[in-house]
């Protein structure tokens, strides 16, 4: 083991997982409180590992080390080996769950994608990213909460592609200043980062709407996702809708500022939260108690997913 890998095992054997989600993950920490020990203790591993990654991505000074680093986990997540104690610890979760290692590879794709100039042209782009940097993390998270039906895998993409568009549409003036413009240009025509980042009075007024069709595009993927809640057990499915709502939260918010990105960033208050997580238990107990038929996914909300696995496209290309 070299010196490297050495104060990366110091390092992350230091780390309570629990503090990461804690640290970075507010909104599911609050959640996951409703599961039980075991799951939140996994989710919150598994979390541990995707922030890891994450961070490789936007914490690294050089791009260029950030990409041979993600470029060998690629190739330690393909053979199975790895001397990262986190990427071990990711294994281990893999085979209790039996986690897809091809949909980790797709989330390495999605971040690493970060790393080149960011400039996103149209909804089917914004959509493959959208799968690859969260909807890939819905896929392991719904194992490990005991999703076994088929059609759940893509109701849980669906939440993580609706989480990550309300993560873009918060974060615009942001990513903006990092020379990141996710926002498609079909919505935002001629307009570049810093355009964005700073804009006058005519920009805020296409900022403002784009931010709203963006967040209209989201309500669809909430939707999905939250009908595909009924696949879960009990407790899982009235955490993962309570951590749907907060986030949701966030884009009411944003709605009532008149998507006004440049205001500041918007965040949801514990006090919101536990008033959203009250209705949520309200709604979840009157729905839950009523029979229930399993929901049917739209193909559609797949349609820019074409090739991507486990989703409603390649299911049917099956």
């Amino acid at each position: 083991m070299n010196n490297d890998t050495q104060a990366e095992s110091q390092q992350f054997s230091a780390l309570d997982c629990q503090d990461i989600l804690r640290s970075h993950g507010k909104s599911f920490h609050f959640s996951g409180k409703f599961l039980n020990a075991v799951q939140f203790q996994d989710c919150a591993r598994l979390y541990a590992f995707c922030r890891y990654l994450d961070d490789l991505v936007d914490a690294c000074p050089s791009t260029v080390e950030a990409a041979i680093t993600m470029d060998a986990i690629s190739r330690e997540i393909t053979t199975g080996q790895s001397d990262r104690p986190i990427v071990q610890d990711f294994f281990r979760l893999a085979q209790v769950y039996q986690l897809d290692h091809d949909i980790v590879l797709e989330l390495i794709r999605g971040l690493r994608s970060d790393l080149d100039p960011v400039a996103i042209q149209n909804w089917d782009q914004l959509l493959r990213y959208c799968y690859r940097v969260a909807g890939t993390v819905g896929l392991l998270m719904a194992k490990i909460l005991g999703a076994e039906h088929t059609h759940a895998c893509f109701h849980a993409i669906d939440l993580g592609i609706a989480m990550q568009l309300t993560n873009i549409s918060r974060d615009i003036a942001e990513d903006a200043l990092s020379g990141r413009r996710y926002v498609p240009s079909c919505l935002l025509p001629n307009l570049s980062p810093a355009e964005i980042a700073a804009p006058d009075p005519i920009t805020r007024k296409k900022l403002a709407m784009a931010v709203s069709e963006m967040l209209t595009k989201a309500d669809c993927y909430y939707r999905s996702g939250e009908t595909g809640l009924a696949y879960l057990p009990t407790r899982a499915h009235l955490a993962i809708l309570i951590s749907s709502r907060i986030y949701h939260a966030i884009g009411t918010e944003l709605r009532r500022r008149n998507c006004a990105t440049w205001q500041g960033r918007v965040f949801v208050s514990s006090q919101r939260k536990v008033l959203i997580s009250l209705r949520t238990l309200v709604t979840f107990l009157r729905q839950r108690a009523m029979a229930q038929r399993r929901p049917t996914h739209q193909a559609n909300l797949h349609q820019a997913l074409t090739g991507l696995p486990q989703t409603h496209s390649a299911r049917n290309a099956e």
